[in-house]
């Protein structure tokens, strides 16, 4: 149709914050902010549905000059790397303003703004095709999701704030001068596809590698740099967490696939037996943590870590299967974790408590409610016939074919994430019902149910039907691969 529709994508929701900005009265703000995420999410539909599945070729692709005495672009594009988040970005963001719609009572337009900022910003991310534009993308929507946690969250909100703020820009300190270096090593250019297609030293590939890994590595996160996550996950209101876990964690794994990966092939190669053991304690040590949780939040939270072990395990085992699985796998934890996030934050709406011993009986009080949460449940912990259920299988397969070593200690982590799930589930909707509460819980509502059905559709799809998902990622994948095997032999 010629419109520049990834700009689309990414300015609608700040257009609409604009808007947000005239209104008076919260339940407008609330309407008007739901109806800016849903046209965002058709616009984004339409994205999908003009994709050309066979080629690896950006797509899309919007380019004009920003900064011509340094080369930089406004430069816009996707490819079946990138597709799958622009478009789970815009789903998570309707799904937040729904789950916010009574949880948040107090500076109501404010938190909307916030929450569309921030959309707009990730969805630049994952559409940028210029370094520096990256870089600004990447670096602004911190200020957002700061503000989010450190306005709307619990009674610790200041200090995670604070926490999450510091952990972030630190490894954003090292990706910018990693940028730079870049810059100057690779003819002088932002442009990302041209960066690709240099070769670059191997002790310049190294260098970068470990700058980049400190910042990639912050936001997954992986082990050590986790510790902001539990806390910025605990004190975030719903919407703050599910966008957190469905989105932000993302933007990690998807820097190590869009620079790590196709920019330093050599490197990544070498390094790649460290960053499987890493990803292997990563799902170990979540699991373990997420075990010894009895905070429901908490519990969710450090299964994020285990969980996206299991990404970043598929990306650095450098062969489909695992590439494959990794990718399907940062789709299915934003879906499933996000619900996940949600349904925690629907039961602390109504009970104000997290404490899982004070739960029980939920079955009988809440039935839909137990019936959705079983669905994620199950889910989360990768039974056949949902949606993580294909990921893992691919990701395990991957793995194994990489280090039998780090395969087998990616199955034990998925053994620990079935003990902390099923043990959760028994308590909260199994158990006899707690003193605290045998009053009469309200089951969800027909605005609750709204948000929860899309993701319980794509759990039930992914798992029964995976092949359009895969078949979105194929060509790019495929070409990913033959980029980091056919440079990365040189070590």
């Amino acid at each position: 149709m010629g419109l520049p529709l990834l700009s689309l994508i990414i300015f609608t929701p700040v257009a609409g914050a604009a808007v947000l900005m005239f209104l008076r009265g919260d339940d407008a703000v609330r309407w008007t902010a739901l109806a800016i995420t849903i046209l965002d999410l058709a616009l984004c539909i339409a994205m999908l549905a003009g994709f050309d599945t066979t080629t690896h070729a950006m797509q899309f692709t919007e380019k004009l000059p920003w900064v011509p005495a340094l080369g930089i672009t406004y430069a816009l594009g996707i490819d079946g790397i990138s597709a799958l988040f622009v478009f789970l970005t815009a789903l998570l963001g309707s799904i937040c303003v729904l789950a916010s719609w009574i949880a948040i009572d107090r500076k109501v337009k404010a938190f909307m703004v916030s929450l569309l900022s921030m959309q707009a910003l990730m969805l630049g991310v994952f559409c940028a095709l210029d370094l520096f534009l990256f870089y600004v993308f990447w670096e602004a929507m911190l200020i957002p999701m700061y503000l989010i946690i450190g306005v709307w969250g619990g009674d610790g909100r200041v200090y995670a704030a604070f926490k999450f703020f510091l952990y972030t820009l630190a490894g954003s300190v090292l990706f910018l001068v990693g940028v730079i270096v870049l810059y100057f090593n690779g003819g002088e250019t932002f442009d990302i596809l041209a960066l690709t297609a240099q070769d670059l030293p191997f002790r310049v590939q190294s260098w970068l590698f470990f700058a980049f890994l400190i910042a990639f590595a912050v936001k997954v996160p992986m082990v050590p740099v986790h510790t902001w996550l539990p806390d910025a996950h605990v004190q975030a209101p719903t919407a703050g967490s599910i966008i957190l876990a469905g989105v932000l964690l993302k933007m990690g794994a998807y820097g190590f696939l869009r620079f790590s990966l196709p920019m330093l092939p050599e490197a990544s190669v070498y390094y790649s037996t460290p960053m499987l053991s890493l990803s292997a304690l990563a799902i170990v040590y979540g699991g373990l943590l997420a075990l010894a949780q009895d905070d429901l939040k908490k519990l969710v939270a450090y299964s994020s870590i285990s969980h996206m072990g299991f990404v970043t395990m598929g990306i650095f085992a450098l062969n489909l299967r695992g590439l494959q699985g990794g990718i399907l796998q940062m789709f299915n934890h934003g879906v499933t974790t996000g619900a996940l996030f949600l349904f925690v934050g629907l039961i602390y709406e109504r009970t104000h408590t997290r404490s899982i011993a004070e739960y029980g009986g939920l079955m009988k009080a809440a039935p839909v409610y137990a019936a959705f949460l079983a669905l994620f449940t199950l889910s989360s912990m990768a039974l056949p016939g949902t949606n993580s259920f294909v990921g893992e299988l691919l990701v395990l397969s991957g793995g194994f074919a990489a280090n039998l070593a780090v395969g087998a200690a990616a199955v034990f982590g998925a053994l620990l994430g079935a003990a902390y799930l099923l043990n959760m589930y028994g308590k909260v909707a199994l158990g006899p019902a707690s003193v605290g509460l045998r009053f009469k819980i309200r089951d969800v509502n027909a605005r609750e149910l709204a948000a929860t059905l899309p993701l319980a559709v794509f759990v039930l799809w992914v798992g029964l039907y995976p092949k359009p998902f895969l078949d979105i990622m194929n060509a790019s994948v495929e070409h990913l691969l033959v980029q980091v095997h056919a440079k990365g032999s040189g070590q």
